[in-house]
């Protein structure tokens, strides 16, 4: 009659069995102090760990919101999208790997742009989403922001940028590098209408987007400790084979060095800007 008893687990290990499935989705870890935190707390928090203010990666979506007054904006240009123009292959077709992305992220290109009111005043803003192919910028993504800066020139309007990327997409060549020189001629002519241009660069920024746009703003703000460089540090080390000063590439390493202005915790960046902003336009053309 053995196959009639069945062994039930001890009462102990029904208790630890429960309360896993009661924590399970409720706390998250903090990766740079290890804190348990209440995943509820954490979203008021807008995803800043309220320990040690650690800030987590969020999408590009969630940037706009928080950034556009009411969180509400007309979505722009979501019809550009990559194309294969290459053919290019590596582990996988380059037109696989798009599609395959588009699903898992939910996104139809690395960047999100919109335009709405953030403190009154009539901004375009574009936001970079590292789910995509690590936020690469191709194609797709520099047209995308060319356009942002053109419909800002016609109707007198600030433009606003959150950079999230690993640099130029390989998959693109020559092509993907084009886009730095036509978001930096089309900065230019932002400059000489006396338009603002707020970068803001948030972990990580790197590669040919750093390279380019990314460190033009009027206004360059970081997010705490967001890696911000070129090539990476480990590249670095090897070439002039020396050891990097500590904390390196951090937000706050380029505050002190110079090649950022601010450096703003993510519950005060939408306060922030809002401030840069009207200091930066005129009155006549909010």
């Amino acid at each position: 009659m053995a196959w009639f008893r069945r062994n039930k687990p001890k009462l102990e290990e029904q208790t630890d069995e429960k309360r896993t499935v009661q924590t399970e989705g409720v706390f998250t870890k903090c990766p740079e102090c290890d804190a348990m935190l209440i995943n509820r707390d954490l979203e008021d928090a807008l995803l800043v760990c309220t320990n040690c203010a650690y800030h987590f990666r969020i999408g590009a979506k969630l940037r706009l919101e928080l950034l556009f007054d009411e969180g509400k904006y007309e979505e722009l240009d979501a019809e550009v999208v990559s194309s294969d123009p290459l053919e290019f292959i590596d582990s996988k077709p380059y037109k696989d790997r798009i599609i395959a992305t588009r699903k898992s992220s939910g996104l139809p290109e690395a960047i999100i742009s919109g335009k709405g009111k953030v403190g009154g005043h009539s901004v375009y803003a574009g936001a970079m989403d590292m789910s995509f192919i690590g936020g690469s910028m191709g194609s797709a993504v520099g047209e995308k922001i060319t356009r942002l800066i053109e419909r800002a020139m016609k109707t007198n309007g600030a433009v606003v940028v959150f950079a999230a990327s690993g640099g130029a997409r390989m998959q693109e060549g020559t092509l993907s590098l084009m886009q730095m020189a036509k978001i930096s001629a089309a900065l230019a002519q932002l400059h000489e209408a006396r338009l603002p241009f707020i970068s803001v660069l948030t972990d990580p920024t790197t590669g040919g987007v750093t390279a380019s746009f990314a460190m033009l703003g009027d206004v360059n703000i970081g997010e705490p400790k967001a890696l911000i460089g070129f090539a990476g540090p480990r590249v670095i080390e090897q070439t002039i084979r020396q050891k990097l000063p500590k904390g390196f590439q951090r937000s706050e390493f380029l505050l002190e060095h110079g090649m950022l202005d601010l450096v703003v915790d993510r519950r005060e960046m939408k306060q922030t800007i809002e401030r840069v902003l009207d200091f930066m336009m005129n009155s006549e053309i909010k």
